[in-house]
């Protein structure tokens, strides 16, 4: 299966840390704070230089938000409900080392196909509307590692660390995966 390729490169940032991460907890569709770590990680990116243009999103979750506008305090963010992390169903606040495979899809929760799908047709979609601007979307961790599935490796790999800039560069028909 051939999944549509965005017509240009982005670049995905998870939110700050919170409270639920702090805790080693499963938050996923569950409204979490920002710890005043994860206050101080968005702070920090405040300080990058952006290689080029940038237009914001960011994932409708306050955790996403608040990193956002810590993170680029005189800029304007679209919410974008696609950002959203996956519902882990009955999971949520339960501890990680409880969480399903992914591949599983959890009672009264969100398939890892329809997520694949809903990171799919957001992202392409944000990128067709960015013009020549580098698309910066504030997210979550399953959110960058369904852009791997798709685009890069084809693996979920490693959870991505909190507030850092992952850019998924458009090379040819293929993108890669660096920290920006």
């Amino acid at each position: 299966m051939t999944v549509p390729l965005p017509s240009g490169s982005f670049c995905l940032i998870r939110h700050g840390e919170t409270t639920a991460n702090a805790d080693g907890i499963i938050a996923g569709r569950t409204d979490v704070p920002l710890t005043e770590r994860g206050r101080q990680q968005a702070r920090e990116l405040s300080r990058r230089d952006w290689p080029e243009p940038i237009v914001l999103y960011a994932s409708p979750m306050s955790r996403a938000q608040d990193t956002c506008k810590l993170a680029f305090p005189d800029r304007a963010f679209t919410r974008h409900d696609g950002l959203r992390e996956r519902d882990w169903g009955v999971f949520e606040m339960r501890p990680l080392d409880q969480q399903p495979a992914r591949e599983d899809t959890p009672e009264s929760g969100e398939s890892w196909p329809a997520m694949l799908s809903r990171i799919q047709r957001t992202i392409t979609e944000i990128c067709a509307v960015s013009q020549n601007k580098l698309p910066v979307l504030v997210c979550h961790s399953g959110v960058i590692r369904a852009a791997r599935v798709l685009w890069t490796t084809g693996d979920v790999g490693t959870r991505p660390p909190n507030a850092t800039p992952i850019l998924f560069e458009r090379v040819g028909e293929t993108f890669e995966e660096k920290e920006l």
